[in-house]
């Protein structure tokens, strides 16, 4: 009688799944990808095939690490000072650089800017034109001063085209704008697609390997502000960039969230005109009012964008009337619910009635403030404008505020009130310990405090 065959499949004719943003696998179907968590992404992909890696001859030798010729990673300047402190230094050859940023935050200009700039020092650049014709690409660098006889403009969405481009020109700096809108005819699915855009990257990293060709590519973001299409794009290219700011405001800064060649903890700064864009190496003034006489509400604060110091102005208004039922809390460029906190804080420390009165707290020209170090700022703000007292001429403060009403130190102090008292500014309020055991900036009156109540005390809006 012959033995019945097992009907269990073996290991490797099962079937696989694969998460189509980061590319996770799995041997059963989850609704869930375990490595980047997201829903709905986890496809089927058929069998999982068995390879077998066999040794191949080696063209080149292994070398001492010491005799490994550096230049050809030595990196070149974009003409643009801002993003060169981005980059570390400038744009490495071979490099693959992805800019990302809301729809017209300015990514476009800026890199048309760039590229013209590498095209006036002998570069050829070609400028690879997905979104836009040719005309109106051509007319956006008349405005912006970019015509050059080095920068050379193409049309396309096909990416054999754009391959062909680059063969025919060969340029020095590659331009795509943008990679999610380049599609090839050899994978199946619209541009934007998952598919299309793990396909059209990994082309063009491999000709920019292959050729020490630096390319920069535009990339779209997502409703929530993250890099559209798969996460392996981030991983694939060598810095990734994300340009921010509001659309009704002039600035906007560019930060390095990956950088292989550099740090990822500097910004740049940039104002957007009619001229284009130009990069702001003293931004601070664009965030201070600079009123000849104190105004009751308003604090001055220094925060830290990357490692560079910048100045920004808090102004709060609290109503005098009182307001039946809950009050107003409205905040414009800080995290509500951390406002929310220090109001509290204020109210129960300093014995501040907020309860019942509107309170409204905003920066000045726009700027966005994350840190805990403004803590400090809000609540002295905030306090005087409760009291109508304003704060003496020429004083910042600087600290982190506890529920307790204590206040703790923040990085990077002597760096903070050396930006401050080179803009003039004569009394600061800090917490106690900030400068160690070095001496404070010359011209600069440094009250160091350790709770809430000592802060307000050497701002002169509670008696010591």
């Amino acid at each position: 009688m012959p033995a019945k065959s097992s009907a269990r499949p073996s290991a490797k004719s099962r079937p696989a799944y694969k998460c189509a943003e980061c590319g996770w696998t799995t041997a059963k179907w989850v609704g869930r990808c375990g490595e980047c968590q997201a829903w709905g992404t986890v496809e089927e992909v058929g069998t999982a095939p068995v390879r077998t890696t066999v040794a191949a001859p080696v063209r080149e030798p292994a070398r001492p690490i010491a005799d490994v010729d550096v230049e050809a990673a030595r990196a070149t300047s974009t003409g643009v000072d801002e993003f060169d402190r981005v980059l570390g230094g400038g744009l490495v050859p071979g490099a693959v650089v992805l800019m990302a940023g809301e729809p017209g935050v300015g990514k476009s200009t800026l890199l048309l800017d760039a590229a013209s700039r590498a095209a006036s020092s002998g570069r050829t650049v070609l400028y690879v034109t997905a979104e836009e014709s040719a005309a109106q690409v051509r007319l956006r660098a008349e405005r912006i001063g970019a015509l050059r006889p080095r920068l050379l403009l193409a049309s396309e969405t096909d990416l054999a085209t754009v391959l062909g481009h680059v063969e025919q020109s060969n340029p020095d700096l590659l331009v795509v704008d943008s990679v999610q809108t380049v599609a090839s005819g050899e994978v199946d699915g619209a541009a934007g697609g998952v598919s299309q855009v793990r396909e059209v990257a990994g082309a063009l990293i491999g000709v920019a390997k292959r050729r020490g060709m630096a390319t920069l590519l535009v990339g779209h973001v997502t409703k929530d502000g993250s890099i559209a299409g798969p996460r392996t794009l981030e991983h694939l290219v060598d810095v990734v960039c994300q340009f921010e700011g509001e659309r009704h405001s002039r600035l906007r800064l560019l930060r390095a969230v990956k950088n292989r060649y550099g740090p990822t903890d500097e910004v740049g700064c940039f104002e957007l005109g009619e001229d284009g864009i130009v990069g702001l190496p003293d931004p601070s003034g664009l965030f201070v009012s600079g009123t000849p006489e104190p105004v009751a509400g308003t604090c001055v604060t220094v925060t830290l964008e990357g490692r560079r110091p910048l100045l920004a102005e808090l102004q709060s208004l609290v109503s005098t009337d009182t307001t039946p039922g809950n009050a107003r809390r409205v905040t414009s460029g800080l995290d509500a619910s951390r406002m929310a906190m220090v109001l509290a804080v204020v109210q129960r420390r300093l014995g501040v009635a907020l309860g019942n009165r509107d309170t409204f707290v905003a920066t000045v020209g726009g700027v966005k403030l994350t840190e805990p170090s403004v803590d400090l700022a809000v609540a002295l703000a905030v306090a005087s404008a409760a009291k109508d007292r304003p704060l003496a001429a020429g004083t910042i403060a600087l600290g982190e505020v506890g529920l307790a009403g204590e206040v703790r130190r923040v990085t990077g102090v002597p760096r903070r009130l050396s930006e401050a008292a080179r803009l003039g500014f004569t009394t600061a309020i800090v917490p106690k310990g900030s400068l160690g055991d070095g001496p404070p900036p010359a011209g600069l009156r440094v009250h160091e405090v350790e709770t809430l109540h000592d802060a307000c005390a050497a701002a002169r809006l509670v008696s010591s």
